[in-house]
This record gives C-alpha cells, sequence and structure tokens, in this order.
C-alpha cells in the first residue's frame, strides 16, 4: 500500500497504517509513503511500558526496512525513501498497558477505570536509514499526561457504545467525541492522537530530513 501526501519525492516511508499519523505527517507538510508490515503487539509477562514500547518499535522498524532488501518487491516510490518512521502509542494507568479494546465491553471498563483521574499516553517514534534490517538513526519516547472529567456510568456506556475507541489504545480518541471527556492535557496533544508532531518534526530537521 502507498499514500503521497505531497506532490514531492518521498522523503520517509511510514510504517503504519493510521490515517492520525498520516495526517500529522501531511500538516507538517513532509512527503511520504506508507509501507505496514505486520508485527505481533501483544506485552508479555512482566514487561514495563518503557521496555514493551522499545521492542515493539525497534520490530516495525526492522519489518518495515525489510522493503529495501534486494529480493523483496517493493515499488520504486518506495525504494527511494529516504529514512522510515515508525512508532506505538500505549494509555499507561498506574504502570499498566491499556490496549485496544475486544469489544464494547471492555471500552466501556477501560473508560470507567480512566474515568476521574489522571493516566499518560507515551508514543515511542524512531527513524531508520533505508537498508535492510533497519540501523535506528533516531528513537524518542515522548509522555503526555491526560486526565479525564469524572463520568457516569450512562456517559460511559454511550462513549463506549459509539465505537469511537474500539480501534484505539485506552479505548477513547481525544481528537472525536473523546474531546468531551478529556479534561486536561498536560503534554503534546498530538501525542495523545497517535504521534508527537514537534519531536518527530525536530529530529527530521536535526537529521536533515524535514521539508
Amino acid at each position: 500500500m502507498s499514500y503521497r501526501s505531497a506532490a514531492a519525492p518521498a522523503r520517509l516511508l511510514l510504517g503504519s497504517g493510521s490515517p492520525r499519523r498520516r495526517e500529522i505527517l501531511t500538516s507538517l507538510r513532509v512527503p511520504f509513503v506508507v509501507h505496514v508490515a505486520g508485527v505481533d503487539e501483544s506485552t508479555r509477562a512482566g514487561e514495563g511500558p518503557a521496555l514493551y514500547l522499545e521492542r515493539v518499535v525497534l520490530a516495525k522498524l526492522a519489518a518495515v526496512a525489510a522493503v529495501f532488501a534486494p529480493s523483496f518487491e517493493a515499488s520504486e516510490e518506495i525504494r527511494s525513501a529516504d529514512a522510515v518512521l515508525v512508532a506505538d502509542t500505549s494509555v499507561i494507568d498506574d504502570g499498566a498497558i491499556l490496549g485496544k479494546p475486544a469489544d464494547v465491553a471492555e471500552a466501556e471498563a477501560m473508560i470507567a477505570r480512566l474515568a476521574g483521574r489522571t493516566h499518560e499516553v507515551w508514543t515511542r517514534f524512531a527513524l531508520g536509514g533505508p537498508a535492510p534490517g533497519g540501523a535506528v538513526l533516531h528513537a524518542e519516547t515522548v509522555v503526555t499526561r491526560v486526565t479525564f472529567r469524572p463520568l457516569t456510568a450512562a456517559r460511559i456506556r454511550s462513549y463506549a457504545e459509539s465505537g469511537e475507541g474500539t480501534d484505539k489504545a485506552g479505548a477513547y480518541a481525544v481528537q472525536g467525541l473523546g474531546a468531551g471527556i478529556v479534561a486536561r492535557i498536560e503534554g503534546s496533544y498530538t501525542n495523545v492522537v497517535g504521534l508527537p508532531a514537534c519531536e518527530v518534526l525536530a529530529a527530521l530537521e536535526g537529521l536533515g530530513l524535514a521539508p
């Protein structure tokens, strides 16, 4: 799958199918194409958020960078990328990783857990070179604190049943209906959406890849 964000040569190979990450890169006017490679994102027993994110992001980087191997069938648009960008976002509550809910009932339980309290959203992103193996050029984890307002059982159920959070970590989307349950954000808003725009652009500038 490929997606051109602007009428310009590809600069980044984005290893994510998230439309929100595509929108953020487009807003920064960073040309990119997309190639998604499947990676097991399940947590391991006793694995904390930092180790989990580091492992999953490195796995994503290696999987996506495999397109640069001579034996891999990829378009010239993809092969012309100057770097690979991958990311993973986790919602952390009391040290526990809240993933994507399996169904409405699990989404309702997650929102009820977060209601009236402050949790953290961690996004780790990595930029890698255009070669098999995905040598890391830059890696960084950005943390944002998010506070939900107190919620009634009816409001929790209504939001869970909206389906907005069924494919999102923590079972909510701050950029959608979820804006009505978020009372305060401390740190990067785009980090909560799925990619910390300021930090990504700064990293690209440092590598000479900014538009």
